[in-house]
């Protein structure tokens, strides 16, 4: 398969490229797009065979349910079987934007789609290119991130074409993603409702609209739990992992520089090329280090997020061995930087 790319401007797609991207779709075709979180491989929702193909493309196990994406709110009462006065507040004040709910399922979305589980994961992105291609492909999109199952997410059309190229239709390039993180996940069928996995909407956004929140245990984890079923992408399978070797190390951050420094020289010793990935407030601190990246300010955890899945892959084209990562703060979207590194990584962590 040869694969299309096409550019696209984000502030007005041009509409005779949106058409043929969307008529791939209505013809169980795939298609990569950009959302404001990451890339998406979007295939029609409710086509098994569209949907299973899209499995097939990214090597992603059958039990990891992708998000279903919609360009209007009254979709989702199609797809769901009810929603909560609670979902209509957020849908209200979220969306379009980085927030997924999930909902019970309605009988007319096929069980690869939802990965055979009885409730069904949807969110509007806020991006115009996403919005335009479901709009015109006249369906709810089934959309993982566009890249091959564990890899990091991309956020650059490059980053598609270096996983999945050859392997689907298209990519709709429009440059670089803004938040750099998928999606929040809430899970509406449970009281309260539970964040399953942490993105780009806060938790204490979130908080400040319903009150209480429950944070599932796979969102905060520092070590890998056992999980059946996986109601959410993200929280069972390998994810967000580059080729090089990751950890994490966490604490103070006097002592976490200090021990990052000793690792680099121990791994180094070793003869292993190294990377570091730390911050503006200690990227002087790391002289001498084989590739030092900065993800941006510790205060900025919008910065942190939107520059990681980027920077894994960097160290990848420079052929490091072990990235040695500092831990971020948790407020705001450094809940879900530190989420996404100590996947990982693994589990692989360091407290000092």
């Amino acid at each position: 398969m040869k694969t299309a790319v096409w550019h696209v401007d984000v502030i007005s797609p041009d509409s005779e490229v949106i058409r043929k991207a969307a008529k791939i779709i209505k013809k169980c075709g795939l298609v990569a797009f950009p959302t404001e979180t990451v890339y998406g491989l979007g295939a029609d929702a409710l086509n098994a065979e569209a949907v299973s193909a899209l499995f097939e493309a990214k090597k992603r196990p059958l039990d990891n349910p992708p998000i279903v994406h919609v360009s209007k709110c009254i979709t989702v009462e199609r797809l769901a079987k009810s929603i909560p006065t609670k979902a209509h507040t957020l849908m209200e004040k979220f969306w379009p934007g980085p927030l997924t709910l999930i909902f019970k399922r309605s009988p007319i979305v096929p069980d690869v789609t939802v990965a055979g589980l009885n409730t069904i994961a949807i969110r509007m992105p806020r991006h115009n290119v996403a919005l335009a291609l479901i709009e015109e492909s006249a369906c709810p999109i089934a959309a993982p991130s566009a890249n091959l199952a564990g890899r990091p997410s991309p956020t650059y059309a490059s980053h598609v074409l270096a996983d999945l190229d050859g392997r689907i239709d298209a990519v709709l390039d429009a440059g670089s993603t803004n938040v750099g993180v998928e999606s929040t996940v809430l899970d509406m069928t449970s009281d309260p409702p539970e964040i399953l996995r942490p993105g780009g909407t806060s938790y204490e956004a979130l908080v400040e609209i319903l009150g209480r929140v429950k944070l599932n245990p796979a969102a905060v984890a520092d070590h890998a739990l056992p999980v059946e079923k996986a109601r959410s992408p993200g929280i069972k399978h390998k994810h967000y992992s580059p080729d090089a070797e990751v950890i994490v190390v966490e604490g103070e951050l006097e002592a976490v520089v200090n021990k990052i420094i000793a690792l680099a020289v121990f791994y180094g010793e070793e003869g292993k090329r190294v990377g570091v990935l730390c911050s503006d407030e200690t990227i002087e601190g790391y002289a001498g280090i084989d590739v030092l990246k900065s993800l941006g300010s510790r205060k900025d955890s919008a910065s942190l997020a939107r520059n990681l899945f980027r920077l894994l892959r960097e160290f990848d084209e420079e052929d490091v061995d072990v990235i040695i990562a500092e831990g971020v703060p948790s407020e705001g979207l450094g809940l879900a930087v530190m989420n996404r590194l100590r996947r990982a990584a693994g589990y692989r962590i360091i407290k000092v």
